[in-house]
C-alpha cells in the first residue's frame, strides 16, 4: 500500500524521462487522470491512455523529448503539499513556478487546475507539486 500516490506518480514520470523511456505504465484514479490531463493540455507529455477495461486501472503516458537535444520536456517535478504537510495558498498568495515558465498544480474547489487558471478565477486551494 502506498502511503503517497501522487509522489509515487511524480517519482515514476521523472525516473522515467531520466531513463529516457517513451512510455510509463502506472496505475489509475481520478487526481493522476486529472494530472496526465493538465500535463497533456500544457504541453509536458506528448499523449496519454487511460486502461479502464482491465483491474486494476492503469495510465499510460508516452513522454516528451525535444526533437534535437533529445532533452525530458520535464525537466522538474516537485512534491509541495504531502500528506503530513498539507501547504495551502490563498488567491492573492499563488505561486508562480520558473516566474511564470513553469506551472504549479492546485487542488481547488472547482477541481484540479494550474496556477494560472487559479489566480485567474481567484480561488485558493492545496498546492499538489511544480512543474518545469
Amino acid at each position: 500500500m502506498l502511503t503517497d500516490p501522487i509522489a509515487d506518480y511524480l517519482t515514476r514520470i521523472r525516473n522515467a524521462s531520466l531513463a529516457k523511456h517513451k512510455i510509463v505504465e502506472m496505475p489509475a484514479s481520478n487526481i493522476k487522470k486529472e494530472m496526465t490531463k493538465i500535463l497533456f493540455d500544457k504541453g509536458y507529455i506528448l499523449n496519454y491512455k487511460f486502461e479502464e477495461n482491465i483491474f486494476p486501472q492503469s495510465i499510460k503516458i508516452a513522454l516528451k523529448y525535444h526533437p534535437l537535444t533529445n532533452e525530458p520536456a520535464i525537466t522538474t517535478l516537485q512534491r509541495i503539499s504531502s500528506p503530513g504537510l498539507r501547504k495551502y495558498v490563498s488567491a492573492s498568495k499563488m505561486p508562480r513556478v520558473l516566474n511564470g515558465l513553469g506551472i504549479a498544480i492546485i487542488s481547488t474547489s472547482k477541481g484540479l487546475m494550474t496556477d494560472k487558471e487559479a489566480r485567474y478565477l481567484n480561488i485558493g486551494g492545496e498546492i499538489i507539486c511544480y512543474i518545469s
